[in-house]
């Protein structure tokens, strides 16, 4: 189990920032005016997923609201495939658990190439199963707009014992330099040889502009063991580092409203701006005490697979996920 003591401020920042954004960007996509409401699960549901261990009966959390955040390995705005299928992988992954009873929030990150069913749409859009494969591949299925999201979703959600995920955001990766640059730019350590990607990336403290920052938190193939296990640490360096710089603009009467005009095309979301100003209401101040991933196996067959290690994953899920009956 990870330290309890509150992280750092700047995390929760970022999340705020990506509300805010959300809350514009859905302001003007979505015209229904959506009254927040948490579904709650009857009691039945809740008695069907109610796990015994060792004697002890775990159910459900009604409690905690839970945000998917979905970063796109892919370039561009978003534009609807035309078919069921795209080329937009889910490179990152994380649930924002907002906590009603402590007053806490908690992140769970998944590795993209962590291995699980994926569910498969056929012809029309229809679900035509699952196959075995890499998380990443879960967006893939679908237009590339919501189909996708909520494909991920589905994924996400059965491999975590059928948790209910109430909202989802997704990203393109266009949208890190357009952030990275409004503002001024990302200071941070890098520890890894780039140089065989990119030369303007030595080893030290770099203030990473425009394509810099997607090659940072971006690239695996060709630096360090090229593990995502790494780059998920440089994520996170990077995280902190444009907090920083972000906090510097925190007094800007323009900034937001820039920002949102230049990423708003870069997204996809199932939140009205109503539900997004509720939560912002209901958890804004609700300190993060965590963040944490599932231990497992990386394994190299003909691509990078992750391997959670079961008995671990179980104890997190009903940590994070579940009440003592």
């Amino acid at each position: 189990m990870k330290n309890k003591k509150p992280l750092s401020g700047v995390i929760f920042y970022c999340i705020v920032l990506v509300l805010v954004l959300i809350v514009m960007y859905s302001g003007l996509r979505i015209l229904e005016s959506t009254v927040f409401h948490k579904g709650q699960s009857s009691g039945s549901t809740i008695e069907s997923r109610t796990i015994i261990r060792d004697g002890i009966s775990y159910y459900p959390r009604q409690d905690i609201t839970v945000v998917m955040l979905i970063g796109i390995d892919q370039f561009g705005e978003v534009v609807d495939s035309g078919s069921y299928n795209n080329d937009g992988a889910a490179d990152m992954v994380a649930l924002i658990i907002f906590d009603e009873t402590n007053k806490e929030t908690r992140v769970l990150c998944l590795n993209r190439d962590t291995m699980m069913d994926i569910p498969v749409l056929g012809i029309g859009g229809k679900p035509a199963g699952s196959i075995k494969g890499q998380l990443a591949l879960s967006h893939s299925y679908g237009s590339g707009l919501e189909d996708s999201c909520e494909n991920t979703q589905k994924a996400v959600s059965d491999f975590l014992y059928g948790l209910t995920i109430d909202y989802y955001i997704s990203i393109n990766m266009d949208a890190i330099k357009m952030l990275n640059d409004a503002v001024g730019g990302v200071t941070v350590t890098v520890t890894e040889d780039f140089s065989q990607i990119d030369g303007s990336l030595p080893v030290g403290e770099v203030t990473l502009m425009g394509d810099q920052a997607i090659t940072f938190v971006r690239s695996r193939y060709g630096v360090g063991d090229q593990l995502n296990l790494s780059r998920m640490e440089r994520q996170k360096e990077y995280m902190q580092g444009f907090m920083k710089a972000l906090l510097e603009k925190k007094d800007s009467v323009t900034f937001a409203a820039d920002t949102y005009e230049a990423v708003d095309p870069y997204m996809v979301t199932d939140c009205s701006s109503t539900v997004m100003n509720d939560l912002l209401q209901r958890y804004g101040d609700f300190p993060i005490v965590e963040i944490v991933s599932p231990e497992g196996e990386n394994v190299m067959a003909d691509y990078y697979q992750f391997y959670a290690d079961e008995e671990k994953l179980d104890s997190l899920i009903l940590r994070l996920f579940y009440s003592v009956k």
